[in-house]
């Protein structure tokens, strides 16, 4: 009997691209890595802050993406700010980068997660970027929401 793959819920998120972008579109993509930057990712050292994507002739690669070094692989470890190549078909290459031809639109990388399969898989947001009083007017929102959650919890007690 074969066994069941599992998805696990470790998931490297990048928490600033809400926050600075606006996210249109998402999509999946795979992502090509070493051993010891798998390993790695299953322990969760991983950031995504700075990182993007940029498309070049049918090749999407990811830059500014820091995975750590696997300390037990001593001598065999890999580079922690490589490039690394995402695994698109060519039709979906061709229709982001359209998308990202448009002035003020980016590429960026959501977060790095595991599938039920145990592949590595990066979620990208077609995005534009905030300006401040976005940001500020949004915060503000966050703010009234939680007052009103307050507000309807003290009611019902």
């Amino acid at each position: 009997m074969a066994k069941k793959p599992r998805q696990t819920d470790r998931r490297i998120l990048n928490k600033k691209a809400r926050h600075h972008f606006h996210i249109l579109q998402t999509v999946e993509a795979g992502i090509a890595l070493l051993g010891t930057e798998v390993k790695s990712l299953r322990a969760g050292q991983a950031q995504l802050t700075d990182a993007f994507v940029r498309i070049r002739g049918y090749k999407a690669i990811l830059y500014g993406c820091q995975i750590d070094r696997y300390p037990p692989a001593d001598q065999q470890n890999h580079d922690p700010l490589r490039n690394r190549s995402l695994l698109l078909h060519r039709g979906e290459i061709q229709k982001l980068t359209v998308q990202v031809n448009q002035p003020g639109v980016t590429l960026i990388p959501l977060s790095i997660y595991f599938n039920a399969r145990g592949l590595a898989k990066v979620e990208l947001g077609l995005a534009i970027g905030k300006k401040r009083y976005d940001k500020r007017q949004e915060l503000r929102k966050k703010d009234h929401v939680k007052e009103m959650r307050r507000a309807t919890f003290r009611r019902n007690r």
